[in-house]
């Protein structure tokens, strides 16, 4: 081993544990850079459609995002404020519902015996307070919020300019393939969030709809939280189902089958119709890559990494696909 290629080994572990220190300014990073797609993207339909320059798109983007938010909050924030506090007073409700339930079953004896240790009543009354607070304690991060808007705004407003930093940084002879690159992860992440956020959109609807029409309680909280977990998919529907299923229990055993099932049919309309439909012209990922992506960034960054572990794959995969299979793969004889 020369010295060059030790030196390149010890760079990349300096580099390496320096990324690691610095994990959360990148996480923020890489979200504002999410973002300022997203911003990127109805700004460039605008300018196709206006002769506007990017920084008159990108004003009226961010004041009529602003706008459709403040009637939105003010159309359903009051509900769901209501909603959420009225959460909290059902789920003892709930949890006598599954006492009754699992003394129901003869298989379950071990969870029965479980549900009806002292104790357990008191610790499972204060889960809303816990959730409240965990949402009172995420507000601590509105310093990084604010700061991931506006570096989105900057990025949104001259990417340009930040692409040729990228590209200068490399060597000459990949500049070109560099440039390639990256308007191939720009084009399938802008596509992989229009898809995603229409599937969303769709899938709150559809299921606040369903639960309103079967009359299960806090219909509008539950198609919300359905709505959101979409962007986790794999875990995220499966996981959003058990509020509705809890609170169908509090109507009735063929509410509970009900919602099951409308639950079921929307999970399959959006994962084999909504979003292949959607994202037919973007990256399509692989089950187990997107489950896998997102246990190994939250296990490591928790919420946030789990949140942002799709948008890294999608582009991860692009340069693969562009620099790994193309240009080394492809070439080894």
């Amino acid at each position: 081993m020369n010295s060059r290629t030790l030196l390149g080994i010890v760079a990349l572990v300096v580099l390496g544990l320096l990324a690691w220190e610095l994990r959360w300014v990148l996480l923020v990073l890489f979200g504002a850079i999410v973002l300022a797609v997203a911003l990127d993207v109805p700004i460039s339909q605008l300018r196709r459609l206006l002769p506007l320059n990017r920084g008159a798109s990108l004003v009226i983007v961010v004041v009529s995002v602003v706008v459709v938010g403040g009637l939105l909050s003010q159309l359903l924030l009051p509900e769901l404020v209501d909603q959420i506090h009225e959460l909290t007073n059902l789920i003892p409700i709930v949890y006598q519902r599954l006492i009754v339930l699992a003394g129901q079953m003869p298989g379950l004896p071990n969870l029965e015996n479980q549900l009806l240790q002292p104790g357990t009543l008191e610790r499972l009354q204060p889960v809303g307070t816990q959730i409240l607070g965990l949402a009172g304690g995420a507000a601590s991060s509105t310093i990084q919020l604010v700061l991931m808007a506006l570096l989105a705004i900057l990025l949104a407003l001259d990417p340009r300019s930040h692409q040729k930093i990228l590209i200068a940084i490399t060597p000459e002879l990949w500049r070109h393939k560099t440039r390639e690159v990256l308007a191939e992860c720009r084009q399938a992440l802008g596509g992989w969030l229009a898809g995603m956020t229409l599937s969303a959109v769709s899938v709150f609807l559809l299921t606040w709809a369903g639960l309103a029409a079967l009359k299960v309680p806090l219909a509008l909280l539950s198609g919300l939280v359905c709505g959101m977990l979409t962007f986790v998919p794999t875990i995220g529907p499966s996981a959003a189902t058990l509020l509705p299923l809890a609170l169908a229990l509090l109507v009735s055993p063929a509410t509970v089958v009900q919602v099951l099932v409308l639950r079921l049919i929307l999970q399959n309309v959006e994962a084999f119709l909504i979003t292949p439909l959607l994202l037919s012209r973007t990256v399509n990922l692989l089950p187990t890559i997107s489950l896998m992506a997102q246990l190994c960034l939250g296990a490591l960054l928790g919420l946030p990494g789990v949140l942002l572990a799709l948008p890294l794959v999608v582009v991860l995969q692009v340069i693969c696909e562009e620099v790994v299979v193309k240009e080394v793969m492809d070439r080894w004889v």
